[in-house]
C-alpha cells in the first residue's frame, strides 16, 4: 500500500469515526470538505509540476539517446575510413551518452509511476470529496427536518393537547349556566302567573259557593 493511499484511508476512516460521535455533523463535514478541497488543489499543482518535470527528464533522456546513436554512427564512419582512434573516441562518448540515457530512463520510468500513483490519488480524493459532499446534503436535509420539527413542537407548546376542547367545554358550561338561569326565571314567572290564576279561580269558586249558600238560606227563610 502506497503512503498516499494509506493517508487517504486514515483520513476517511477518521472522518467516519468522528461523524458517529459528532453532535454537529454538517460542521464537521464542512471542515473535512474544506481540507479535502485544499489537498486536491495542492495535489493538482503537484501533478502539473511532476508532469513538467517528467517532460524535462524525457528531454534529457531523448538527447542522450540521440547523442548515443550519433556517436555510434560516427564511430562506424570513422572505422570505415580506417580511423580507428577516432572510432574509439566516438565509441567512448557513445558509452557515456548510453550511461546518461540509462540514468534518465530510470528517472523517467520512476517519474511516470509517480504520476500514475498521483492520478489515482487525485481520482480517489475527488471521489471521496463527492461522496462526503453527498453525505453533507443528506445530513443538511436531515438537520433541516429536525429544526422544522423543533419549530413545530415550539408552536404546539403554546397550545397544549386538549386546550381547544377545554375552551369549548368552558364555553358550553357558561352557555348552559345562562340557559339554566333563563329557564329558572321563566319557570318562576310561570309559577307566579299560575298562582295568580289559581287565586282568581279560588275567589270565583268562593263567590259562587257564597251565592248558592245565600239562595239556600233565603229559601229556608233565614235571610230576606
Amino acid at each position: 500500500m502506497s503512503v498516499m493511499k494509506r493517508m487517504r484511508d486514515i483520513t476517511v476512516a477518521t472522518l467516519n469515526e468522528k461523524l458517529e460521535q459528532s453532535e454537529d455533523p454538517v460542521r464537521l463535514i464542512d471542515q473535512y470538505l474544506s481540507s479535502q478541497k485544499l489537498q486536491i488543489q495542492e495535489s493538482e499543482q503537484l501533478y502539473h509540476q511532476m508532469m513538467s518535470h517528467t517532460q524535462t527528464i524525457r528531454g534529457h533522456m531523448m538527447t542522450a539517446e540521440q547523442m548515443r546513436d550519433k556517436r555510434e554512427q560516427q564511430a562506424m564512419v570513422a572505422l570505415k575510413a580506417g580511423e580507428e582512434q577516432v572510432a574509439k573516441l566516438a565509441l567512448q562518448e557513445k558509452l557515456q551518452h548510453e550511461e546518461t540515457y540509462e540514468r534518465y530512463a530510470g528517472l523517467y520510468e520512476q517519474s511516470k509511476l509517480s504520476i500514475i500513483e498521483l492520478e489515482d490519488r487525485l481520482a480517489q480524493m475527488k471521489k471521496d470529496f463527492d461522496e462526503v459532499l453527498s453525505k453533507r446534503h443528506y445530513y443538511m436535509t436531515r438537520l433541516q427536518s429536525v429544526r422544522l420539527q423543533q419549530q413545530m413542537n415550539a408552536r404546539m407548546n403554546g397550545l397544549s393537547e386538549g386546550a381547544g376542547s377545554r375552551a369549548f367545554t368552558r364555553l358550553e358550561e357558561r352557555i348552559s349556566d345562562m340557559e339554566y338561569e333563563a329557564r329558572s326565571l321563566r319557570d318562576i314567572r310561570q309559577l307566579g302567573r299560575e298562582l295568580s290564576n289559581a287565586g282568581v279561580a279560588v275567589q270565583q269558586t268562593l263567590e259562587r259557593e257564597m251565592h248558592n249558600l245565600r239562595q239556600k238560606l233565603e229559601k229556608e227563610g233565614w235571610l230576606k
